[in-house]
């Protein structure tokens, strides 16, 4: 079964995934994961996730 776009139900548009990688440095896996837990609609708490994961953060404490 898949939605409306073709895409199966629950799984992670391509897209948002690669750029949330290419922008954090977070793996694929480590992508698909937040995507899973928070959704793809709040790319605010994707990027804050990412950085926690990646030890880094905006105010570069």
């Amino acid at each position: 079964m898949t939605d409306e776009q073709g895409k199966a139900p629950g799984k992670p548009d391509d897209t948002v995934v690669r750029r949330l990688v290419d922008e954090t440095g977070i793996t694929e896996t480590q992508a698909r994961e937040l995507i899973a837990f928070l959704g793809a609609h709040s790319w605010a708490s994707l990027l804050r996730e990412a950085h926690i994961l990646t030890g880094r953060n905006r105010r570069g404490v």
